[in-house]
């Protein structure tokens, strides 16, 4: 049996996931002012650059961490990283948690800022 790369993984998980453009990503938010775009970057890359409206919390302790922005299974999440990957890992964790309207925005980080702005 060989291993799983890390592209295997999130190919994996991103065909099991709603994956959204930037631009439909901004079309969800103005219908649903409720729903959250969480950025499962690090810290310090954020500290670079951050996407309007995001909020920060990093891959390694979403779990952690999520209740305290939701606890709410149904409540639209959206979430981004540098490349789609760290979101789709995150998608399928928050998933395995019970939120059942989870989507990936799958772009850039600096393709997501030229729709939502910089903060």
């Amino acid at each position: 049996m060989s291993l799983k790369t890390l592209p295997d993984i999130v190919a994996e998980a991103k065909a099991s996931l709603h994956c959204l453009t930037p631009q439909v990503a901004k079309e969800v938010l103005a219908d649903n002012s409720d729903a959250l775009v969480i950025d499962v970057r690090e810290p310090a890359e954020v500290a670079d650059k951050r996407p309007a409206g995001t909020i920060n919390i990093p891959r390694g302790v979403l779990e952690m961490k999520i209740t305290d922005q939701t606890t709410d299974p149904d409540r639209t999440i959206l979430l981004h990283c540098a490349t789609g990957g760290r979101a789709a890992l995150a998608a399928v964790a928050l998933q395995k948690m019970g939120f059942r309207n989870v989507s990936i925005i799958d772009c850039s980080c600096d393709d997501l800022i030229v729709q939502f702005g910089e903060a």
